[in-house]
């Protein structure tokens, strides 16, 4: 039997986890608001939406469309108080918050694995595999 070494596998490129929780990014800009909302959309956990008009909303990103300008573009949002979809033009926002915990934050696969082989190793029994709770 060959012995699989996994730092030769072929594997996707990661990213790194930039610590944005808690971030207010300034949005000065049209580059400055697609920025912002690019980085949105790969947090893992729930950012506060201003809208021009005053309005509010806290929820999770899972989609975007950049267009050929701010108004031809938009994001589409799980608001955290309802089951609706939302999509917001990046015209709309005034400003952005990256308000809610990153679940993603230290959960990468070889974490994951480093911490198996440690309990391993300390003769912890009843190892499984399955994933970590988010809350």
């Amino acid at each position: 039997m060959t012995e699989i070494n996994p730092d030769k596998l072929e594997v996707a490129p990661g990213t790194v986890n930039e610590g944005i929780e808690g971030w207010v990014p300034e949005l000065a800009s049209d580059d400055d608001i697609r920025v912002a909302l690019e980085k949105a959309f790969d947090y893992r956990g729930d950012v506060t939406v201003t809208l021009k008009n005053g309005t509010e909303v806290e929820g999770y990103i899972f989609d975007r469309v950049a267009g050929t300008s701010l108004t031809t573009s938009f994001v589409r949002l799980l608001p955290k108080t309802s089951n609706e979809r939302l999509k917001v033009c990046y015209a709309d926002i005034s400003a952005l918050a990256f308000t809610g915990r990153d679940t993603a934050a230290g959960k990468s696969f070889e974490a994951w694995i480093r911490k198996y082989w440690e309990k391993k190793a300390a003769g912890e029994g009843n190892l499984n595999l399955q994933p970590e709770s988010l809350e």
